[in-house]
């Protein structure tokens, strides 16, 4: 396992258009960095479900920034470095895709094709459910779901704990 890693998380407004990342930055087990911001989506808006998921309305980020002011400090925080999410296909593509709206190359990043997804992990592991907050429960770990910091510390926290598994719970 590497030693360093970051997990993250994002919220969106609506389709692939981001109100909110978290990203946790983990070495050598201890977390050494978190950040979080929300993120003005294009035009401010939001589907309805999506805010009945996680909370963030247009009130709250009437006054963000966009991703283009945001995404240098995503780019620090995993550029390079191995990167975990809960559902990798879904925050890799949603990020992927929020760069191509900014016109920012994907090669900007330097990032991995495929993430680490602990969904997948736990999956794997026999997990029934596999959710974050499933995991998070099992292995009494806090949660604030779908508040893009709690996610992506929880997702961090149940990286490591997989990475000293050697065989399934269940």
């Amino acid at each position: 396992m590497s030693n360093t890693f970051a997990a993250i998380d994002f919220e969106t407004a609506k389709g692939h258009h981001i109100c909110s990342v978290g990203i946790v930055t983990f070495k050598d087990g201890v977390i050494v960095d978190e950040f979080h911001a929300l993120i003005q989506p294009p035009n401010n808006t939001y589907n309805w479900h999506n805010q009945q998921v996680h909370g963030i309305t247009e009130n709250d980020t009437r006054f963000s920034p966009n991703f283009s002011v945001v995404y240098p400090e995503i780019k620090k925080r995993i550029s390079g470095i191995v990167t975990v999410a809960h559902n990798e296909s879904f925050d890799r593509t949603v990020l992927l895709k929020t760069m191509k709206d900014y016109n920012i190359p994907q090669s900007d990043l330097m990032m991995q094709e495929h993430w680490e997804c602990t969904l997948k992990i736990y999956r794997k592991k026999g997990y029934k459910p596999a959710k974050l907050d499933a995991c998070c429960k099992v292995h009494n770990i806090a949660l604030k779901h779908h508040d893009a910091l709690s996610d992506a510390r929880a997702c961090g926290k149940l990286f490591l704990i997989s990475q000293y598994e050697r065989l399934p719970l269940f």
